[in-house]
Parts: structure tokens; C-alpha cells; sequence
């Protein structure tokens, strides 16, 4: 049967009319910024590929994401390019607390919601923050080594701290949550002035060579991350010292220190979730117009030999 003229074009248009619809229903509509303060350590990489995970499930919007170098001026800078583009949330992990608390209130004062991830930073001009207590974090710590090493009031032994970095609310939070449990127990003594790893591995490393040299005894390793738990435990190795010293550490990724609490080389970690997942998600509530809360903290939990494990299985790393 031949097709009329008019009716092949009526057919034309409305095959045109329907690609146009499914092209706009696929345009990005949101723009969200994310400043990452680095990509050199495992946990803000395994951080990132949570982010990315959620965002992809939102096809309306585009992710742009920044990686800060290590260097908070480069983050601030940053920052500033999001509020000129007029994204519509922006992202943040600061290193540091004071220094991108300005443009971070600037971007707030624009009308631009900024969701605050990880690390806090000196005032609440912000739409919302999200991460781990790193205070019941550090308390959850002292516990754990205070049991470790006899109990309270009966707990001996010689700790060597190692900080994060030292000008971040996390390293502040798990040294004083830490010390608040370890300050009770007379038996205990914390080792110098706690150095600062600012998070990396290799820095650990140096800051326990030292430490060894320094003093005679040692009993214990407290880091405020499994990377810097494990520059340590190195150190320690290349001394044939690290049987008789324990290494706790902090994060709990799967791939880093489950895996070394698994293989007997941190005696536990604990959990430090990333926040990337939960801040797409939030960013998603604001955008759609619901509210949110202010602050939003991630739960632990203590990873020792009793679960680890289980959590390797669960991610497919051991059968």
C-alpha cells in the first residue's frame, strides 16, 4: 500500500518531535563541583569512586570534579571558578580549616548550597556537613588500646602517636578523643610530642625510625591513618622490631587496612567511612528542593581479627 505524501511527513515530524524529546530529557540539567583535597592517598581515591558511583545514577546532572594537590590555595582557587560558573552545589573536602573558610562562606552567601565533607572548617556558613566523628573515632581507639594493654586502671605501656595533619579537625579530633581515654591511665605514657605524618605513609616511616632511635621502648603504634599505620610497621620491620610493637591505625578501606588487620600487621583499625556517596545523595535532596540536615555523621566500627575477615568476603577480596 502506498503512504501519502502528507502522511509520510506527519510520520517525519513525529519520529523529529520524539528524538527531540528523548535529546532534551537526556540534557544535563545540575552542575555540582567537587573540590578533593588529593589524590595521592588510597582512602580519598577509594573516596572518589563512591562519589562517582552515585553520581552516575542521576543522569540530569554533571560531576566535575577537582583534584586539589595537596595545596589548599589550589583548592581555593578552585572554588572560585565553581562560584563563577554558577554551579548548583559545590563539594568540598578542605586540607586545612581556616584557610578556605572565606570562599567557602562566599559561595555560601551566593545562594550556592556547599556541602562540607570530611574535614570541617572554622564556622557553620555552610549549607551542611557530612563525615565521621573523629572524636568518638579517637575514643573508640583509646579504648580499644587501653583494653589492649592490661585495662582500666591496670593498662601499662609506651605509646608513639602519629599525627594527620595537624592544622585538620580529624587529626585534632582522633588525637584529642584518643587522649581523653589515654590521659586516665597512669600506666600508660604517650612518647614525645606526637610528630605530624600530614596523612602520608613515607613521613610515617621517618617519624618512626626516629622514634625508635629515641626510645627504648616501644609498645604500641597509634596513627591517625592505616597508610601512616603502615609507614610505621615498615619502619619497624626494617629495624626487626615489628613483632613486639602493635599498629593500630584508622579508615578501614578494604583494599588497605582490613586487608593488613587480615594479614597480622595492624593489630585493628577502625572505620572511617567516606562521605563521597552521601554527599551526591544530599546534593540530590537539596536540588529537589527537600531540606537537610546541618551535620551528618557516618557511623564506625572496630575492624580486628574478629571481622575482617568477613568484610574481605563481603567485597570479594578473599573467598
Amino acid at each position: 500500500m502506498l503512504i501519502s505524501k502528507r502522511i509520510l511527513i506527519l510520520i517525519c515530524i513525529g519520529c523529529f518531535g520524539f528524538q527531540m524529546v528523548g535529546y532534551a530529557t537526556m540534557k544535563k540539567k545540575y552542575v555540582i563541583g567537587f573540590s578533593q583535597v588529593t589524590t595521592t592517598e588510597p582512602w580519598r581515591l577509594y573516596f572518589n569512586k563512591e562519589l562517582r558511583a552515585e553520581a552516575e545514577k542521576y543522569p540530569e546532572v554533571q560531576l566535575i570534579v577537582r583534584d586539589g594537590n595537596d595545596n589548599i590555595h589550589k583548592q581555593i582557587a578552585d572554588l572560585e571558578d565553581f562560584i563563577k560558573m554558577k554551579v548548583d552545589v559545590i563539594l568540598i573536602s578542605p586540607k586545612t580549616a581556616q584557610e578556605p573558610t572565606a570562599v567557602i562562606n562566599k559561595a555560601y552567601q551566593a545562594k550556592i548550597p556547599v556541602i562540607v565533607l570530611d574535614r570541617d572548617i572554622t564556622n557553620d556558613q555552610y549549607t551542611q556537613f557530612i563525615g565521621g566523628d573523629n572524636k568518638v573515632i579517637g575514643k573508640a581507639a583509646g579504648q580499644y588500646i587501653v583494653n589492649f594493654l592490661g585495662g582500666k586502671g591496670k593498662a601499662k605501656g609506651n605509646i608513639v602517636e602519629i599525627w594527620g595533619g595537624k592544622l585538620s579537625t580529624p587529626a585534632q579530633d582522633r588525637h584529642s578523643g584518643f587522649y581523653d581515654l589515654i590521659k586516665q591511665e597512669p600506666g600508660i605514657k604517650i612518647l614525645g610530642e606526637g610528630k605530624d605524618g600530614d596523612w602520608k605513609q613515607d613521613n610515617a616511616y621517618e617519624i618512626m625510625a626516629d622514634a625508635i632511635e629515641q626510645f627504648p621502648k616501644i609498645d604500641v603504634v597509634y596513627a591517625h591513618n592505616d597508610p601512616m599505620a603502615f609507614g610505621a610497621y615498615l619502619a619497624a620491620k626494617d629495624m626487626g622490631l615489628h613483632h613486639r610493637i602493635k599498629f593500630f591505625g584508622i579508615d578501614g578501606i578494604p583494599i588497605e587496612g582490613v586487608r593488613w588487620v587480615y594479614d597480622g600487621i595492624l593489630t585493628a583499625t577502625f572505620l572511617y567511612k567516606t562521605p563521597g556517596d552521601e554527599g551526591i545523595r544530599q546534593a540530590m535532596r537539596i536540588l529537589n528542593g527537600k531540606k537537610v540536615a546541618k551535620r551528618i555523621s557516618l557511623p564506625t566500627m572496630v575492624i580486628d581479627k574478629s571481622n575482617a575477615g568477613k568484610i574481605l568476603k563481603q567485597n570479594g577480596l578473599i573467598r
